[in-house]
Parts: C-alpha cells; sequence; structure tokens
C-alpha cells in the first residue's frame, strides 16, 4: 500500500465522521463518456434452451469422441500415416477446437514425436519442419530454432525459392510468433515471411488466402481459440483429405459450446436486469469502472470494500450502498458455492485481488483530482493493477476444479514473470488503443503521457518504444510456457495472460 493511499484511508477512519445526511446526496460533477448504446440489447436474456437437446448433444460428442479415439489416436500411436500427417491431424484437432478432449493422447503423441522424430538436425520440408515446431512449443518442448538453418542458403539468407511453398511460408510465419529472447533467425524469418504472404493473398485458392488474411492480422498464437475454430471448421471440410468424423465432432461441439454460453449469457443477463443498476445508477451505463466519484466519496468507498462489512452500508451515500450491497451479495453467492465444493480458500483470495484493484483505482483518482502526471515507474505500479489482469485470472481460478490448488493462488499472488509480462502489455496496448478517447473526456494521464513527459519525446516516438516492448514482453511470455515443468498446471498459465485475448487492443 503507498503511502499517500495509507494517510488517505487512515484519514477517513479517523478524521471527523461525516454523517449519511452530508454525503446521501452530493452534487457531484461525474465525468462519463459517449459510448456508444449496448449493441447487445436484451437478445441473450430470452434465448431458449432445453436441458433435454443439451443432453442429447452431449451424447452424440461422447459417442463421436470415441470413433475419433479409434480412428485418429490409435493410428498415432501407432506412429501410422508418417510424421507429417500425424502433425497435420493434430494441429487440425487443436484449430478444431476439439483438443480439450484429447489432452492427454496429444501429449502422449507430441512426446513420441518429439523424442524419435524431431530433432535439431530433422531434415524435413518448410511446412512439417514449422508445424512441428509450433506444436511442439505450444506444449513446453523447447525445441530449437537452429533446425531452421536448412533454409538457408549459402550466405545466411533465407531461400527464395522458399516463396513458392505458400503453405510452408504461412506455418513458419506461425511459429515465428512463438520465439524467445536471442532467436534472431525467427527474427529474420518474421521479416522475410511476412513481405511474401502479403503479395501472395491475390495469387492462392480462396481457402489458403483466407488463412493468410486471418493470420497476418492475428496469428493463432493471440487468437482466441473458439473463434479460430469458428473460422477453421469452414476451411478444413473444404480440405479433400478432411477426417469427416472429426469434421461432425467439431461441428457439434461447438454448436454445444455456444448453446451453454448463450445459456450463460441469458443468465447474467438476467441477473443484470434484477440488479438494476440502469436504472438505479443510469450515470453508470455498462462501464461502471470509467466513472469516478469525488475523491471524498472514492476515499469512503475504498474504505467500505477494504473492510468488507455490511455494518459500512450506513457511512455511503444511497447509490454507493446499492454498488456495495451488489458487491457483497455477488461473493457471498460465490462464497456459498466454494464451501460446497469444499474450496472455501479461493474467495479470500478473490475478495483480495479487489482489494488490490480498488486500491490502484484511487491512487490513479488521485492523479486526476490533483492533475498529476506521475514518474513512469509510478504509474506502471498502479496501472498494471488497474488494467485488471491479474483480477480477471484470480476470478477465473475460482471455478477451474481440482487442478486449482492453494499453491496455485500462492503462485500467482507471488507476482510470477508470466503475470508482470502480461500486466504491463495489457497496459501499454489498453493505453496505445484508448489514450485518445480518454483524453477527450478528462482521464488520468496514460502511460503515453507519463513517458513523454518523463523522457522529453514525442507521442510517435513513445508508441515507438511501447511497441518494441509489447514484442519483448510476448518473448518473456512464451518463455515462461516453455519451462518444464512448470510451476503450475499449464491451464493455469494461459489463464494469466488471458486479458490479452479479450479486450479489442492491438497485439
Amino acid at each position: 500500500m503507498s503511502p499517500n493511499f495509507t494517510s488517505a484511508v487512515s484519514s477517513v477512519r479517523a478524521g471527523p465522521e461525516l454523517s449519511h445526511n452530508q454525503i446521501a446526496k452530493p452534487q457531484i460533477a461525474r465525468p462519463t463518456a459517449n459510448y456508444h448504446p449496448n449493441i447487445w440489447g436484451d437478445r441473450f436474456i430470452n434465448y431458449e434452451y432445453s436441458d433435454d437437446n443439451i443432453t442429447h448433444a452431449q451424447k452424440q460428442v461422447d459417442e463421436l469422441k470415441e470413433i475419433v479415439r479409434r480412428e485418429v489416436f490409435t493410428n498415432l500411436k501407432a506412429g501410422g500415416d508418417g510424421f507429417a500427417h500425424q502433425l497435420k491431424l493434430i494441429d487440425a484437432i487443436q484449430r478444431l477446437g476439439v483438443a480439450y478432449h484429447f489432452e492427454r493422447e496429444i501429449e502422449e503423441a507430441l512426446e513420441r514425436i518429439h523424442g524419435t522424430t524431431y530433432h535439431d538436425n530433422y531434415d524435413g520440408d518448410l511446412h512439417s519442419v514449422a508445424l512441428g515446431f509450433r506444436l511442439l512449443r505450444q506444449h513446453g518442448y523447447n525445441v530449437s530454432s537452429d533446425i531452421f538453418n536448412q533454409f538457408k542458403d549459402a550466405n545466411g539468407n533465407f531461400k527464395e525459392s522458399l516463396t513458392a511453398n505458400v503453405s510452408g511460408m504461412l506455418s513458419l510465419y506461425e511459429a515465428t510468433h512463438l520465439r524467445v529472447h536471442g532467436e534472431d533467425i525467427l527474427e529474420e524469418a518474421l521479416v522475410f515471411i511476412t513481405a511474401h504472404l502479403e503479395s501472395k493473398i491475390t495469387h492462392v485458392r480462396y481457402s489458403l488466402a483466407a488463412q493468410i488474411s486471418q493470420a497476418l492480422e492475428r496469428p493463432l498464437l493471440k487468437c482466441l481459440e473458439r473463434l479460430g475454430a469458428r473460422n477453421y471448421l469452414s476451411i478444413y471440410q473444404d480440405e479433400v483429405s478432411h477426417n469427416e468424423t472429426l469434421l461432425k465432432l467439431a461441428k457439434l461441439d461447438f454448436n454445444l459450446v455456444r448453446s451453454l454460453h448463450k445459456k450463460e449469457l441469458s443468465e447474467i443477463t438476467r441477473w443484470w436486469k434484477e440488479v438494476d443498476f440502469e436504472r438505479k445508477l443510469p450515470f453508470g451505463r455498462d462501464r461502471i469502472v470509467e466513472l469516478t466519484p469525488t475523491i471524498t466519496l472514492e476515499m469512503i468507498m475504498v474504505d467500505a470494500i477494504f473492510r468488507w462489512d455490511v455494518n459500512c452500508m450506513d457511512e455511503l451515500p444511497d447509490y454507493m450502498q446499492i454498488y456495495y450491497q451488489t458487491l457483497l451479495n455477488l461473493f457471498n453467492e460465490v462464497e456459498d458455492e466454494m464451501v460446497k465444493q469444499g474450496n472455501s480458500y479461493r474467495i479470500y483470495h478473490a475478495k483480495e485481488a479487489a482489494k488490490a484493484s480498488c486500491r490502484a483505482y484511487f491512487a490513479e483518482a488521485r492523479w486526476l483530482h490533483e492533475g498529476c502526471i506521475p514518474s513512469m515507474e509510478e504509474y506502471m505500479h498502479v496501472a498494471t493493477t488497474t488494467v485488471g489482469n491479474h483480477l480477471l485470472a484470480t476470478i477465473s481460478l475460482l471455478g477451474m476444479g481440482d487442478v486449482v490448488t492453494k499453491e496455485v493462488f500462492e503462485w500467482l499472488f507471488s507476482n510470477p514473470k508470466i503475470l508482470r509480462a502480461s500486466n504491463i502489455m495489457f497496459r501499454l496496448m489498453d493505453d496505445i488503443a484508448g489514450s485518445k478517447f480518454e483524453k477527450e473526456r478528462g482521464h488520468v494521464a496514460s502511460s503515453i503521457d507519463c513517458y513523454m513527459k518523463q523522457y522529453g519525446v514525442s507521442e510517435e516516438e513513445t508508441l515507438d518504444v511501447f511497441n518494441k516492448q509489447v514484442v519483448d514482453l510476448w518473448k518473456d511470455i512464451n518463455e515462461e510456457l516453455l519451462i518444464k515443468p512448470t510451476a503450475v498446471p499449464r491451464p493455469v498459465l494461459i489463464y494469466t495472460v488471458i486479458s490479452l485475448y479479450i479486450d479489442p487492443v492491438p497485439l
């Protein structure tokens, strides 16, 4: 807790007590934003679903899973159809969004491939080598990038003949995004491949052109899995060699998961309607986090959240009581579920993450109130929390089942390297994307403002520095994902960077 924040909260607790009448109906000039209307409206609240239909669909998925195990993985286990075909099948299963059904089988297959076939002197075609490199690295195998030296000429440049192999170039392009620090060969490959792929879009078949366009906009490493699966379904079904059972499973699974998502969205929308914030807090809209009360009232709210006690209600103005009561109710409901599952310790960490966010939001509110542009170091210390990634990661772990333990939460709250990297990256990207809009409505200084002031450089120079730093931060994340054994289960590692795939910011 920073000294300023400590003294501010202490003054709330020790200073003259404000009566409810004094703060119940304050005259507040709230900074608001001209957000566009909610594009979703009530479209999900009336979603009709049948548990019987979902059960039936789940039964079909389970049946198809067993067929795929027999048709695909039995053959893979036997080493049939060759190395290249095995990689292609594993890649298709992952990109179709059904890999979570076959995690053990995929891990066993990749372990065999890594141990028997794929090594530094493996001599294969560009597509197979690059695909194997990407799949193995995605699963934590630290294979060497030196394997791509075979595609260079005597002068140390990538062979121009590679440009005729568009599928191979696309595969290499995807592989370069798993590079770590010091891998100059992958840096060179990215520059070489990107220029040639852009020129090939109008000269290849439609399905391949679509894959190139999607990859250049957002490579697989940085794409939401379900969105990527939807895009790949139409591509895979047009492939002559596609596995019909696998395709059918992918379609059924996609529709089933989409139905479950719609069901959840219906429940969330209904909850939002029931809390009635739109009427009770009309100034809030759907982005309450973006709106700030006066500094005095924010101090009172932060103090209440740190105490986490329903008895704080009387100290809050009416509209804050509405929010505070809803917050306590929500966490109490989640805690009841955690107790039933024997995981009551998890809610403690969720509360602590929420308190940390409040502490950081308060620091930003003080900067705004005082017209302060902090140093870059001060700003990032606070703003890497207000960006919300740590809170989101903590909340995400609540319902992850037995894969999450007390040790996982302790690891997360130790601020590991992968979390630090994703926090910094998300903050920089968020500021790059939203700084201009936030300035128009009056907002705390961004990292761009802080950097420009501290180093006396232009906005253009600042953005150049930040974009280069984002590239390096991805390398930090990739390095952490290549450590075997991992400090925590791999799904937990992924959830620490999940925010990077959710908010529409440049990657």
